[in-house]
C-alpha cells in the first residue's frame, strides 16, 4: 500500500501546520527528513532538512501500526504554519520515493478498511468536521464514539440467538426437541422490534439537528418581517422600506439558537396580487413556509390570508414600539421582545430535538425499516407452525443483514465514494 501524506490543518497562515503521513514508509520518510526518530507517541522536536536545505523545526510524533488513527504506521509533523514553510515541507515529502499526496478522505477510508472505525463512525466524523453548533457537535461525537455500532451489535446479538434457536429446531426436525423455542424467539424479536421502532421515530429529529431547522417569518405586506429578520441576524440581511411588497424572494439567514442550527426565512408578504412578479414571490413564500419546521406569524391587526397557522406556530404582534399589544410582541427597530421570541423558538425546537435518537441519516432509517419488515415476516412465519420454521429463520437472517449494513459489514461499497468525497484532504 502507498504511503500517503497531506496537510491536515487548514490552509493559509497559521501558528502551526500539521502534516500527516500514513503507510509502510511513513517512519522512513520522517527519518529521511529529520534524522533520528523519537519514541512512538512521544513528541520531540526535530530539524527538517531536505538535501542541503534547512526547512524548519518541527514537533514530531510517531504512531505504531495498529495503534494509530488509520491502523497503519503513521506520523505527524507539527511545523510553523507559514504558507511557504508548509509548501516546502510538502515538496520535500513528494520528492521521497514511495510517497504520494493523499486523496480526500483517504486517511479515514484507511481507518475504515483497517477496522479502526465502522461506517457509522465515519459518518459521525464527517458530521463533526461540519458541526457549527453545540447540538451538532454533541450528536456527531455520540455517533463517532460508536453509539450506533454498539446499538446495532446488541440487536444483532439477540437476533443471532433467535436464529440459532430456530436452526437447532431445523437440524433436529426428525428427533424429539425437548422444548418449544418459539416463545423465546418471539420475545427476542419483539424486544429488538420495539427498539427499532423507537429509533426510526427519532431519525427525523436527528436529521434536523444535523442539517438545520428552518423557521419562516410570514405575514401581510409591510408587517415588519424584513426588519425583524435584520434585528435577529444583527445585520442588514434584507432590504426594508415603507413600500408594501418590497420582499419578492425568500431571504435566508443562518443562525445558532440555543445550540441548534436554524435558518430564518424572510418571505414575501402574503396577499392576493395582480402583479405577476409579486404573485410569484407570494407563491414561493407559501411553499417555503409550508415546508418549514416552524412559522412565526407576524401580526398587524388584520386577518392572515392564504396560510393557516399550525398548532406549534408562533403568533407574534409586530411593531410593538408603535402599538403595544398584549401577548408576545416584538419590535425590529428597538429590539423589544426579541429575547422572548428567541426563547420561544428555541423552546419549541429543543422539544423536537429531544426526540432525536442515535441514528442520524436516511440510510440508517431505511436499514432499520428493512429489519423491522423482516422481523414481522419472521413472526408471521412462526405463527404459521413448526413447518414454517425454516422460512422464519431466513427472515431473521435478512434482518441481521439489514442491521449489518448500518456499520458497513455488507452492502455499502456504492456509498463509500460519495461519503469520502465530502472529506477534506488530510482527513
Amino acid at each position: 500500500m502507498d504511503t500517503i501524506f497531506a496537510l491536515a490543518s487548514a490552509r493559509g497562515k497559521a501558528g502551526v501546520g500539521v502534516i500527516r503521513l500514513s503507510g509502510p514508509a511513513a517512519w522512513d520518510a520522517v527519518a529521511a527528513l529529520c534524522g533520528s526518530l523519537p519514541e512512538p507517541r512521544r513528541a520531540s522536536v526535530r530539524r527538517i532538512v531536505s538535501g542541503a536545505d534547512f526547512l524548519d523545526e518541527a514537533l514530531v510524533i510517531l504512531f505504531e501500526k495498529g495503534a494509530s488513527f488509520t491502523g497503519e504506521s503513521s506520523a505527524e509533523l507539527h511545523i510553523h504554519g507559514a504558507t511557504a514553510t508548509v509548501a516546502a515541507v510538502l515538496r520535500a515529502l513528494a520528492g521521497l520515493q514511495g510517497l504520494r499526496m493523499a486523496e480526500p478522505g483517504e486517511f479515514t477510508r484507511r481507518a475504515l478498511e483497517n477496522g479502526r472505525l465502522d461506517l457509522a463512525q465515519v459518518e459521525g466524523l464527517a458530521d463533526l468536521i461540519e458541526a457549527e453548533t453545540e447540538a451538532q457537535r454533541k450528536q456527531a461525537l455520540r455517533v463517532l464514539s460508536g453509539a450506533i455500532g454498539a446499538r446495532a451489535e446488541g440487536w444483532r446479538r439477540d437476533l443471532i440467538r433467535a436464529a440459532a434457536l430456530l436452526e437447532a429446531t431445523i437440524d433436529f426436525a426428525d428427533e424429539d426437541v425437548p422444548m418449544d423455542v418459539r416463545p423465546e424467539v418471539s420475545g427476542l424479536m419483539a424486544r429488538v422490534g420495539t427498539d427499532l421502532h423507537r429509533e426510526v421515530a427519532g431519525v427525523q429529529a436527528a436529521e434536523r439537528i444535523r442539517d438545520g431547522y428552518e423557521v419562516a417569518i410570514v405575514g401581510r405586506p409591510n408587517a415588519g418581517k424584513s426588519t425583524l429578520l435584520n434585528a435577529l441576524a444583527g445585520r442588514d440581511a434584507a432590504i426594508t422600506s415603507d413600500i408594501a411588497g418590497t420582499t419578492r424572494d425568500v431571504i435566508e439567514v443562518r443562525m445558532d439558537l440555543g445550540g441548534l442550527p436554524v435558518t430564518l426565512l424572510d418571505t414575501a408578504g402574503l396577499r392576493e396580487s395582480a402583479d405577476r412578479i409579486e404573485a410569484l414571490g407570494v407563491e414561493r413564500a407559501l411553499r417555503r413556509a409550508r415546508q418549514s419546521d416552524l412559522r412565526i406569524f407576524l401580526l398587524d391587526g388584520q386577518d392572515l390570508p392564504l396560510l393557516p397557522p399550525e398548532p406549534d406556530d408562533l403568533l407574534v404582534w409586530g411593531k410593538a414600539d408603535l402599538a403595544p399589544r398584549e401577548g408576545l410582541s416584538v419590535s425590529g427597530h428597538t429590539g423589544q421582545g426579541l429575547d422572548f421570541l428567541i426563547a420561544a423558538v428555541s423552546e419549541r425546537l429543543s422539544a423536537r430535538a429531544a426526540r432525536a435518537g442515535v441514528m442520524t441519516r436516511e440510510r440508517h432509517r431505511l436499514a432499520m425499516v428493512s429489519a423491522i419488515a423482516s422481523l414481522e415476516s419472521a413472526q408471521a412465519e412462526l405463527e404459521g407452525g413448526l413447518g414454517r420454521t425454516e422460512l422464519a429463520a431466513e427472515q431473521l437472517r435478512r434482518a441481521i443483514r439489514a442491521l449489518d449494513s448500518l456499520v458497513g459489514r455488507v452492502d455499502v461499497e456504492d456509498l463509500l465514494d460519495e461519503i469520502f468525497a465530502s472529506f477534506c484532504i488530510g482527513k
